[in-house]
């Protein structure tokens, strides 16, 4: 019988969800786990981009850190917050069956995004929600808005916002569908690479803990995530990038979509293809140098 696993996480409603889901997929290899909330700077400060406080890794380095030091056994993030390139010694091998990846509006009127007034103002702290949507509705303004699940309806709430836009994953996870104004199709709105995926980090070390997490890694999304982040990782992507990356297993095939826009939205180029699963990660990379050269291209 291994000991209690100790795994880590955010303390915020949403991660804290994620790892109770975790959690429940461990204890089916008749494993103790034991949750462990950990502070990461991404989640202090509130007032800056995410790209001016050092990246979206902000949300997940403390926990890296307690998982190099051995003091959690695993890691538990939202795939999206992790950047794609490894961080040495850890691994990121297991991910668990993927959340809706839509984007949503939500508003207190409860209106679709054609109908909310002119010059709305939508809070979001993404260049690339931001340009999507002005791409939809160029008459609407944007303001930064950063914080947890419940910070951000709040202050819509508060009328500090017309409207915000948020991952369906996270509204569902919390009971919030009630709030769901209107939900966008991957193909209108591309999300995020990595969106509605919960991934379990190790230690490349810890053959124990990671034949647990092979058990309960969903193979499907696996392959999504892979897709997604080796498309990225071909872009050279950041926070900074305002790209949005979404594979789709259907059977034996996966269907790509990715868009990337210049650093001032005016521009979007595209990459779409469908391809068998085996040939997949080197479609993906295609797709990432096949962007990258249209926007240096555009320079």
């Amino acid at each position: 019988m291994i000991k209690k696993l100790k795994i880590g996480t955010r303390g915020s409603s949403l991660a804290l969800k994620y790892a109770e889901i975790a959690k429940d997929e461990i204890k089916q290899s008749g494993v103790e786990v034991e949750i462990i909330k950990i502070t990461t700077k991404g989640d202090l400060v509130l007032d800056r981009r995410t790209s001016e406080i050092g990246g979206k890794g902000e949300f997940i380095k403390n926990i890296e850190k307690e998982l190099i030091d051995k003091n959690i056994d695993i890691a538990v993030h939202s795939l999206k917050d992790v950047p794609s390139n490894e961080t040495k010694g850890l691994r990121t091998e297991c991910f668990l069956k993927r959340n809706d990846p839509q984007e949503v509006l939500v508003n207190k009127e409860n209106l679709t995004l054609d109908r909310i007034k002119k010059n709305s103002v939508v809070g979001t702290s993404s260049l690339r929600r931001e340009f999507q949507l002005k791409r939809l509705r160029p008459d609407l303004k944007f303001k930064l808005i950063r914080g947890n699940i419940d910070t951000r309806i709040k202050k819509l709430d508060e009328d500090q916002y017309d409207a915000i836009i948020l991952a369906k994953a996270g509204l569902v996870a919390l009971s919030l569908e009630n709030r769901i104004s209107e939900i966008f199709e991957c193909k209108r709105i591309v999300p995020p690479a990595g969106q509605g995926t919960i991934v379990l980090q190790s230690r490349e070390e810890d053959d124990r803990v990671n034949r647990i997490l092979s058990k309960i890694n969903h193979f499907e999304t696996s392959i999504e995530a892979k897709i997604e982040r080796k498309i990225l990782t071909a872009l050279e992507g950041d926070c900074n990038t305002a790209a949005g990356i979404y594979a789709n297993v259907r059977g034996k095939n996966v269907n790509i979509v990715a868009e990337l826009f210049s650093s001032d939205g005016d521009k979007k180029f595209t990459y779409k293809d469908e391809c068998k699963i085996e040939e997949s990660l080197e479609i993906a990379k295609k797709a990432g140098d096949d962007l990258k050269k249209q926007f240096e291209m555009e320079k």
